[in-house]
């Protein structure tokens, strides 16, 4: 397991999706932010079983 931490323009690269996509994904639940205050940070290992998960639903 990783412990390494990715930021947003990290993130949304890495899923192909918007800046906005990514933060509306935090809010909703669907990516865990770590970040503090305004700052959006996501653990690499969930966002690459996000990716796995986005990839078999097609």
């Amino acid at each position: 397991m990783s412990d390494k931490v990715l930021d947003l323009d990290e993130v949304s690269k890495l899923l192909g999706k918007s800046e906005a996509t990514i933060k509306r994904y935090a809010r909703e639940n669907l990516l865990t932010n770590i970040g503090e205050n305004d700052e959006y940070k996501f653990n690499e290992d969930e966002v690459n079983r996000y990716l796995e998960f986005s990839k078999r639903l097609g």
